[in-house]
This record gives structure tokens, C-alpha cells and sequence, in this order.
């Protein structure tokens, strides 16, 4: 085939071990995904350095915080399964294409929005680009890597290079903060998403699937109002109380939209999730632990970044180059996942990841207002190290099970697992810290005639309290301090402790559930 700078459309690949010539420019290709795929994951660590600069500059409390982080999550996951359907009828580089140009558009918004809703609003449409572009990667890869041992590393490759993203991102957002004003750290997508697109056009070939029904509407808007609705209840539950009304009902609508989408694909002629996936054990099994994974992943940094700042007084860069070791254990360990699943199968691989990813959890939960740096980063290094070694084993397993025409929407589906799994991450850790934190002080301003204004800023979040500490000064501003940063760590602890239970059950679904090798005779008809 050739390697021009227009690589035509091709059909999709046969399945792995097909005596299909592989095509020469396949390696070059991986390197221009990567590009993107950089920026898309280097944004998500971008924005947890940032989140305590939003609480002074935007004053945002910390539920706003959290529909900063998962507004770009959820229209992430919630969009995939639909681009991922997309892609594989109109053409998967198309659809990446389209993807940059999106991501690149929503990340100048973002970057001189004026206030925390806009902010929101600009960080959802950059969703939409995520979304466009992270399906079409895999799918692409899977078509271009035909053999399996080949396929495997290229995704070490894709894992690797999200590794990479995630421990460039706190180090690129503190170093941008240091110089510029907080919007750089979304300004600086801009060119990398430009060059991106110029590589894949000369780099990344198109492929479709050439029998593709058309576009599952129904089921889209039922997948994205559920997790919407499931997520505004899990988020706003501190504010108005987890027994609330409006917090039950909107729980309770959501999980009714969701069954609803189950029973629409179920019942659908073209469905944009087609349900017997599942019924395969290296698919169901390998997203349900990257799910699991990703909710210890997403809700840990979006927790250690405010302690890093707000508890253990580093600067943005500071904290950024003491997330390193987490993030940076991704980006070494991912390539070395293949290796183990050569050797342990893709069971034990994963099984193993996510007993580090909760090992690390419940070490760094027992951090007190004493601990030092140095008391969380064994913690953070067993999560990166967990993180590594599940997500190319998993993927690999998801990606080797399905037919190469729909792999599209099948990556998609993988993706989607991974950002919901992030998302109630941050939503459900979030929810315990801000629960807890707001119990353990509430009391304490209860024989207080303390305004309105303020008693939101203190209840709101640690660094409106600390703010608010720091004005008052002297014993009562210094007391404040304290028991504001006792109620903080408290939530944390509470929150990873939560973390760590959920990879202890994926470590133990992954046990009971994945196959250990792949089985050669299945799907026979990729």
C-alpha cells in the first residue's frame, strides 16, 4: 500500500493472523495517533493542577470543581459509543480528523472563559473532540496492526504514550501557571491538535465499515441523558444532601434512563451498542476493569493534586513535579504490560494492576494533616505502576475479541467505560471528601453568626477556607486553618479508602472472569 500523503480508504482489516501483507507505513502511523492522543490525555492532569488556581481566581467551590473535571468526562464517554458508530460508517480518520478540529476549537474557548459556567460550558465541548478522536485511534490501530503480537505493542504504544500525557500534563500546567494566566494550559492544545492533524493526513490511512447500518439516535440520547442525570444527583448530592428529594429522584432517573438504553439496543434493528459483545468474557470482563480502574485513577488525582497545593503548600509546578511519579509510572510500565501478557496472560496481568492500583489507594488513605510528601509517594508510584499494567492488557483483550469492522464502536464502548468510570470517580470521591468535610465543620461554625457569604466559602471548599482563615488571622483565622485541613484529609481518606475497595472488586472480577490466553478459535468471523 502506499505510504503518500493521502493514504486512500481501505476496507477493514481481516482478523489477526490473516495472511494479509502488513502494511509498511503502520509504525508511522502509530506515531502521528499519538500526537493527539498526547494532548487529549495530558489535558485531564492539566486541569487537576489548576483546580486549587480556579478556587482562588474563579472562586469556584468544590462542586463546581468537579463539573469542571467531569463535564469534559462525561460529554467524553457519553459521546464515544455515538462517534465510534460514527467512524466506522463514514471513516475513522475522517472522524479523528474531525476530532482535533473540535478539540483544538473548544480548548480556545476554554481558555478565556470569564467565569466557572462558561468554563464548564468550554470544557463539555472539548468533550466532543475527545470523543471524536480517542475511538478512532484504537480503531486505526487494530485495522493497521493485523497480527496479534504486533497489535500488542502498539498498544503498550497508545498506553505509553497516555502515561507520558498524564505525567507531562501537572509539570506543563505548573510550569504555563508560573509564566501565564490559568487559560495557557488549554491554549497550549491548540498547536499541538494542529500539528496532529497535519501528520495524520499524511500519515494515517481511512478505513470504514463498508455495511454499517445507520446512526443509533435513540440510543444516543437515552446513554447521554442517563449518565448525565445519574451524575448531576452524585455531584450536587453534598449540596443538597444525600437524602434530598431532588438527589433521589435524579439518581433514580438516571438509573431508569439507563435501563431504558439497554432495553432500546436490546430491542433496536441498528443498534449503536450491539449487546452480545458482552456476552464474551474477554470483552465484558476487560472494560468492567478498565471502568473500575479508571474511578480509582480519575478520583485519586483530582484528590492529591488539592493536597499537594492546598495541604501541603506546594505551587502549582511543585505539585505538578510531585505527581510525577504516578503519572510517570504509567508511561514507563504500560510498554512492559505486553511482555507480562506474553508471558502471565492477560488474566494475571490485569489481576496484578489492580491489586497495586488498591494497594496504593489504601496507603495513601492513611495520610494525616502531619503527612509529608514523602508519606504519599510510595502510594502514587503502586498506582501509576497498576495503572500501566492493566490498561494495554485489557484494551489488548478488548480490542483481539471484536470483529475489525466494528471496531469502532467496539473501541468506543471501551473508551466509554473507562471515562464513566473516571467520571464517578470524581463525582463519587469527590462527594465523600465534600460530605465529610462539610460534617466535620459544620458543627464547629454552628455557634457562630458567621454570614452567609462566608459560611458558603468555608463550607464550599478547603481553599475557600483557607482564604477565608487567612483574612481573619490571628488564633481564630489560624484555628479555622486547622480544622479545615483536618476535614479535608479526613474526606480524602474516606474517598481512597472507597477507591481501593472498588480495584480490590475489579481485581477480583478480573480473577473469576478473564481468560487467561486468548482463545484461538474465537470470533471466528472477524
Amino acid at each position: 500500500m502506499s505510504t503518500a500523503a493521502a493514504p486512500p480508504v481501505v476496507a477493514s482489516a481481516p482478523r489477526a493472523g490473516s495472511t494479509r501483507p502488513a502494511w509498511p507505513g503502520r509504525w508511522r502511523a502509530l506515531a502521528a495517533l499519538c500526537v493527539p492522543l498526547l494532548i487529549v490525555s495530558l489535558d485531564t492532569t492539566v486541569l487537576n493542577v489548576v483546580l486549587p488556581t480556579l478556587v482562588r481566581k474563579l472562586h469556584a467551590t468544590t462542586s463546581e470543581l468537579q463539573w469542571i473535571v467531569d463535564a469534559y468526562v462525561l460529554v467524553f464517554g457519553g459521546l464515544m459509543l455515538v462517534a465510534g458508530s460514527l467512524a466506522d460508517r463514514v471513516g475513522r480518520k475522517r472522524t479523528f480528523l474531525a476530532g482535533l478540529a473540535a478539540f483544538a476549537a473548544g480548548s480556545s474557548w476554554a481558555a478565556f472563559s470569564g467565569s466557572v459556567g462558561m468554563l464548564i460550558a468550554a470544557r463539555a465541548s472539548m468533550g466532543i473532540g475527545a470523543a471524536l478522536i480517542m475511538p478512532s485511534t484504537l480503531a486505526i490501530i487494530t485495522n493497521t496492526f493485523a497480527e496479534q503480537g504486533e497489535r500488542q505493542r502498539a498498544l503498550g504504544v497508545w498506553s505509553g504514550t497516555s502515561g507520558a500525557g498524564l505525567a507531562l500534563g501537572p509539570v506543563v500546567g505548573g510550569l504555563l501557571l508560573a509564566h501565564f494566566w490559568w487559560g495557557s494550559v488549554f491554549l497550549i492544545n491548540v498547536p499541538v491538535a494542529l500539528l496532529g492533524l497535519l501528520c495524520a493526513i499524511a500519515l494515517v490511512p481511512d478505513s470504514k465499515d463498508p455495511h454499517a447500518k445507520r446512526l443509533d439516535a435513540g440510543g444516543s440520547v437515552l446513554s447521554i441523558a442517563g449518565l448525565g442525570v445519574l451524575l448531576w444527583g452524585i455531584i450536587e448530592a453534598p449540596v443538597h444532601g444525600w437524602s434530598s428529594t431532588l438527589v433521589l429522584c435524579s439518581g433514580a432517573a438516571g438509573v431508569a434512563l439507563l435501563a431504558g438504553f439497554v432495553a432500546w439496543e436490546r430491542s433496536s434493528s441498528h443498534p449503536m451498542l450491539s449487546l452480545r459483545y458482552f456476552a464474551e468474557r474477554r470483552f465484558s470482563a476487560a472494560v468492567l476493569s478498565n471502568g473500575l480502574l479508571m474511578f480509582g485513577l480519575y478520583g485519586a488525582l483530582f484528590v492529591l493534586t488539592q493536597l499537594l497545593q492546598f495541604q501541603l503548600g506546594y505551587t502549582p509546578l511543585q505539585a505538578g513535579v510531585r505527581v510525577l511519579p504516578a503519572a510517570g509510572a504509567i508511561a514507563m510500565v504500560a510498554p512492559l504490560s505486553a511482555v507480562l501478557v506474553r508471558r502471565l496472560g492477560t488474566k494475571l496481568t490485569v489481576t496484578t494492576g489492580l491489586l497495586l492500583v488498591a494497594a496504593g489507594m489504601w496507603y495513601v488513605s492513611g495520610a494525616s494533616v502531619t503527612t509529608t510528601y514523602g508519606g504519599v509517594v510510595a502510594g502514587m508510584v503502586l498506582l501509576g505502576s497498576g495503572a500501566g499494567l492493566v490498561i494495554p492488557a485489557s484494551t489488548g483483550s478488548v480490542m483481539g475479541s471484536l470483529p475489525v469492522a466494528h471496531t469502532g464502536v467496539g473501541s468506543a464502548t471501551n473508551g466509554s467505560f473507562m471515562q464513566v468510570g473516571g467520571a464517578l470517580g470524581v463525582a463519587v470521591i469527590g462527594s465523600l471528601l465534600s460530605t465529610r468535610y462539610q460534617h466535620r465543620l459544620t458543627p464547629t461554625l454552628a455557634p457562630f453568626h458567621v454570614a452567609h457569604a462566608i459560611r458558603e466559602s468555608i463550607l464550599g471548599s478547603l481553599g475557600g477556607a483557607l482564604g477565608v482563615g487567612r483574612q481573619i488571622g490571628g488564633l481564630a483565622g489560624g484555628l479555622l486553618v486547622e480544622l479545615a485541613r483536618s476535614a479535608f484529609v479526613s474526606g480524602m481518606d474516606l474517598g481512597l479508602v472507597v477507591a481501593g475497595v472498588v480495584a480490590l472488586a475489579g481485581a477480583l472480577l478480573a480473577l473469576l472472569a478473564l481468560p487467561s490466553r486468548p482463545d484461538a478459535q474465537a470470533s471466528e468471523h472477524r
